[in-house]
């Protein structure tokens, strides 16, 4: 309804510009297809670093494990440990060959990741089939390191204090450094 005092002509163009302004704009679709892009590029990012993180936080979780199963694998062979037939460095992917003491055989299999009388179907020291679960140091990857050392304590030789060093490349990590040095201690 106009007013009585506005001519007819005088409000028509007012109602047409309200009626082009009932719809959105490209522009206004440019502006919001361009921030829900910078948005969802930011989670991609994001997601990146977090499996990077999670992949860090794997591999330290497995160099513990590998320490500590050679730690129990050291109380059960005491005797040996005391007297340092565990002193040692083992490398993953050139592990030591198999000898006649009990300790250079679980130094051989805490190495290869598994019992070396009984590897997985279709395992070599130079081909592992894929999907192959190992644990030790081969979880690790190649070129992991594992030193032990265990000095005795006491008179009697009764008790030893024994670390395992285990370095590994950590690289893949956000701010990951590629030579990763983790050091466990226990007391045999």
């Amino acid at each position: 309804m106009r007013p009585a005092n506005i001519p007819e002509h005088a409000t028509a163009p007012w109602r047409r510009a309200r009626c082009r302004q009932g719809g959105i704009g490209l522009v206004e679709i440019l502006v919001a297809a361009a921030v829900l892009s910078i948005g969802i590029l930011g989670i991609v990012v994001l997601q990146v670093k977090t499996i990077a993180d999670n992949n860090s936080a794997l591999t330290r979780t497995q160099a513990s494990i590998a320490a500590y199963s050679l730690f129990d694998i050291m109380r059960l062979d005491r005797d040996n440990a005391l007297t340092g037939a565990y002193n040692t460095t083992v490398t993953a992917g050139s592990c030591p060959k198999a000898s006649g003491t009990l300790a250079e055989a679980q130094l051989r299999n805490w190495c290869l990741g598994f019992d070396a009388a009984n590897p997985p179907p279709g395992y070599s020291d130079t081909n592992r089939p894929p999907g192959t679960q190992l644990g030790g140091l081969a979880a690790l990857g190649s070129g992991t390191k594992g030193t032990i050392a265990c000095s005795p304590t006491g008179a009697n030789v009764t008790a030893s204090n024994c670390s395992i060093t285990l370095s590994f490349n950590d690289s893949k990590a956000s701010g990951g450094n590629a030579a990763q040095s983790l050091t466990y201690w226990t007391q045999l």
